[in-house]
């Protein structure tokens, strides 16, 4: 890094990480911020919408964050990364320099081959609720996880009536969750008429015998630009990344969130990873080492509809507990931790000097 001057950071997506560490930085070095789009969608919510929540709660316009800061945003894509150039160019055709890359393109639900119109993830849930209010008919999850159990659930609570739902996997429901608290999923979908089938591997939608095909088999990393510029991958196709988040074939580039590392994908990472990237930028401006603690795991939250969720105790690695917190207890632990995601960016745009003083995020 240059100490001549002030490091420019460009910080690529503005989700949950991207927003998190363009915030904390924004005080104290020049941030450029390239996101498509205007605003921050809650995609820990994404199941509620699809279930009849409306869209307008949980998307919220980047504006209410940055009006605060100094950062500048192109609504744009990027589309090219030169790490030679340390440059990154947009789909409006212009190029931007970095000093610091912040590389937070996060993940997407990964599609099958082939798919046809029937089949819905998390990201078109807005489409999803649509086709559900043409009902009656049959739905099935592909998907044995934590997003595919609260969407069976919440379509299941709500839209019962009008859906027949099953939920298909490929494994045992909930791998990560301890078998108490797994026995509690199989009730409560049980309870809300949702049939499980596990061992039962889909590679092809079409096979499936529903009218709805809701695909929350897997996730993928947004690391195509990475690839293309050359930047080392691990054996789970997310960029290699040392101890405090940095490329490890080019560490000016940090990667908080989904895109990089082996942790779970979660708003329970992003949102911590986001925070010690920027803290690890800043510590590095002033000739000291960049943050390299781990993200330390401690609860695994699932919604099951609006009254009832599993809210699992897990090791610092993520390895599941025996102490779970099930009902409406839990229901109203996993909203609070909903609502927190938001309340810590507000926090972050308004007060980013408070974030260290937060537990998980200093």
């Amino acid at each position: 890094m240059n100490t001549h001057r002030t490091p420019r950071t460009l910080v690529i997506g503005a989700g949950y990480s991207g927003l998190m560490a363009a915030l904390r930085l924004a005080p104290h070095v020049p941030v450029t911020l390239v996101d498509p789009v205007g605003h921050l969608t809650e995609r820990i919510r994404l199941h509620e919408v699809a279930a009849g929540r409306p869209e307008a709660e949980v998307v919220h316009p980047l504006r209410r964050f940055l009006r605060h800061t100094r950062i500048t945003h192109h609504t744009a894509r990027a589309t090219d990364l030169d790490p030679a150039a340390r440059t990154v160019t947009l789909d409006t055709g212009l190029v931007l320099p970095y000093d610091r890359l912040v590389y937070a393109l996060g993940s997407t639900t990964r599609l099958p081959a082939a798919h046809t119109e029937r089949l819905f993830t998390a990201e078109s849930a807005p489409a999803l609720h649509k086709r559900l209010l043409d009902g009656p008919g049959r739905l099935a999850v592909v998907g044995g996880g934590l997003t595919g159990i609260e969407t069976a659930a919440e379509i299941a609570e709500r839209c019962g009536r009008d859906w027949q739902v099953r939920l298909l996997t490929s494994g045992g429901l909930a791998p990560g969750v301890s078998a108490k608290g797994r026995a509690h999923l199989h009730a409560t979908l049980a309870a809300l008429g949702v049939r499980v089938t596990e061992g039962a591997r889909v590679d092809d939608p079409d096979a499936v015998d529903a009218d709805v095909v809701v695909w929350s088999a897997s996730m993928v990393p947004g690391t195509a630009l990475a690839a293309r510029a050359g930047l080392a991958l691990n054996s789970l196709g997310r960029i290699d990344v040392d101890a405090s988040r940095r490329s490890v074939s080019h560490p000016e580039i940090y990667v908080p969130g989904d895109a990089g590392g082996t942790q779970r994908m979660s708003c329970q990472a992003a949102l911590p990873t986001g925070s010690r990237v920027a803290s690890s930028i800043l510590a590095e401006a002033r000739g000291k080492a960049p943050d390299a603690r781990p993200v330390a795991f401690v609860l695994q939250c699932v919604s099951l509809g609006r009254a009832d969720g599993l809210v699992q105790s897990v090791r610092s690695d993520d390895s599941p507990r025996e102490l779970t917190l099930t009902g409406k207890p839990a229901a109203f632990v996993k909203e609070q931790i909903c609502r927190s995601t938001v309340r810590a960016l507000a926090l972050a745009s308004r007060r980013p000097g408070a974030l260290p003083a937060v537990p998980g995020l200093g």
